[in-house]
């Protein structure tokens, strides 16, 4: 039995082994049992050294293992006796500290109360100051006082005296530079972008003028730039207020009008709204649409017509009223002569026959009258009616926006609304003037036919009167 077993454990070890020696038994092959023997024992042999080695080396890094544990153990004692006297001395600052703000409180005592009022003036003058045209000319002031409210909000520092003063400074140098006018040079952005240094004029902390445009202060990077739109100085937008502007900075004595916004320290919300607000023609021109042109040009023609009309009529009634006073002399100037000359021609013809012909030239007279006069009263009816088209054609584009946009943003609708309404204003506008004038034409003209029928009726009767005295 003990021999089938050591039996076994060599074939075990001669196939375990066969691996290593494959290699070199292609080499040289064995030719018996004795040179197979040979080789398993040579393999064997190589195997048990190579074992070894590994086994020494395995030792070797485990005494090597154990050294760095060795090591890692006294740096963590190390650390760990370190950390007892960290807290250690952070337990005795926490207990200095203490002590420190209690003798701090004891100290500070009624002041605690004034600092505080010191630190609410030190942020709102700083709030201040960075909106304030007057920093515009004196710059760091923003600096100190971020630097101040700092120092009142810590626990471990306290304002000097110097400090103080220096507040107390700005303070005072505000309130007279509000009150006064100063020129200066500063650094200018224009409207195209472009920077150029220029002599500016300050008024108080209300605006800040040059070259004729008004300025207005950047508090994010202190810098000055020209307004992208000018105040108006009127519908027509003639350029008061840069004309009074640049003759405010020209002047070197006396009083000089000038237009200031005294309801802001950065441009005020007056000269915004005035700047935001549309002029004349962007506001009926542009606002108004195609339908605000239309309305417009039509009205323009009807007010021209109306006017040529006018004019007309009140020559040809001059005339007429100058023919009454001398009806005897007939003159074809005018159609009242016109239809006398019928009479004085043919004084013989019959009362019918004399009817009809007066009929018939004041009915020749009749158009060049009452020419235009329709057309003018077509427009004074049609233009409403187009305004209150363009208003309609407006809502529906605002309630398109509302559905795209929702009513989140009240301007959207606002400015909608508004220019929808520019074309009823327009309409209005249009029809008011053309209908008074229309009544005007209108009556004139009448009178002049009135005047016309007057006197071919009593050329009639007058006729038909001697007719009978002679019968």
């Amino acid at each position: 039995m003990k021999l089938i077993k050591t039996f076994g454990l060599t074939l075990a070890s001669a196939a375990i082994c066969f691996t290593s020696f494959q290699a070199g038994a292609q080499d040289s092959d064995p030719r018996s049992l004795d040179e197979l023997l040979q080789l398993v024992e040579s393999a064997t042999l190589t195997e048990t050294q190579e074992q070894r080695d590994r086994v020494a080396r395995f030792e070797g890094n485990v005494n090597q293992r154990q050294q760095i544990l060795n090591d890692m153990v006294g740096t963590r004692e190390e650390e760990e006796a370190i950390s007892g006297q960290l807290e250690n001395t952070y337990d005795e600052n926490e207990i200095l500290k203490a002590q420190r703000n209690e003798t701090l409180q004891e100290r500070i005592g009624d002041l605690d109360e004034l600092f505080g009022t010191i630190a609410g003036v030190v942020g709102d003058t700083r709030s201040n100051f960075e909106q304030s045209l007057i920093s515009a000319q004196f710059d760091g002031r923003e600096e100190f006082l971020t630097e101040l409210a700092g120092i009142m909000a810590s626990d471990s520092q306290l304002p000097s005296i110097v400090e103080l003063e220096r507040l107390w400074f700005y303070l005072q140098q505000e309130m007279t530079e509000s009150a006064r006018i100063a020129k200066f040079d500063a650094l200018v952005a224009g409207a195209d972008g472009s920077q150029t240094t220029r002599e500016v004029v300050r008024i108080g902390s209300y605006n800040i003028v040059s070259n004729g445009e008004y300025l207005e202060y950047d508090s994010t990077t202190g810098r000055l730039s020209v307004l992208p739109a000018q105040p108006s100085g009127g519908i027509l937008n003639s350029g008061v207020y840069q004309n009074q502007a640049a003759d405010f900075q020209n002047s070197t004595s006396g009083f000089t009008r000038l237009g200031i916004d005294p309801t802001g320290p950065t441009g005020g919300s007056y000269l915004a709204a005035l700047i935001s607000s549309p002029d004349f023609r962007t506001r009926y021109g542009e606002e108004g649409g195609e339908i605000g042109s239309i309305i417009i040009v039509v009205g323009a023609i009807a007010m021209l017509f109306a006017i040529y009309k006018m004019v007309y009529l009140t020559i040809v009634g001059a005339k007429v009223n100058s023919q009454l006073r001398n009806a005897a002399k007939p003159n074809k100037n005018n159609p009242l002569g016109r239809v006398l000359m019928i009479y004085e021609n043919d004084k013989a013809m019959d009362i019918e026959t004399l009817e009809l012909k007066l009929g018939e030239a004041i009915l020749q007279e009749t158009p060049a009258l009452e020419r235009f006069l329709t057309l003018v009263k077509i427009i004074s009816t049609v233009a409403p009616l187009m305004g209150l088209l363009g208003t309609v054609t407006g809502m529906i584009e605002v309630f398109q926006q509302i559905t795209l946009f929702g009513t989140g943003d009240p301007q959207i609708m606002a400015g909608g609304i508004s220019s929808a309404l520019v074309t009823t204003v327009l309409g209005i506008s249009v029809a008011i003037p053309t209908v008074l004038i229309h009544t005007l034409i209108k009556s004139r003209s009448d009178r002049i036919l009135f005047i016309m029928e007057e006197q071919a009726t009593g050329i009639i009767a007058r006729k038909a009167e001697n007719t009978g005295s002679n019968a």
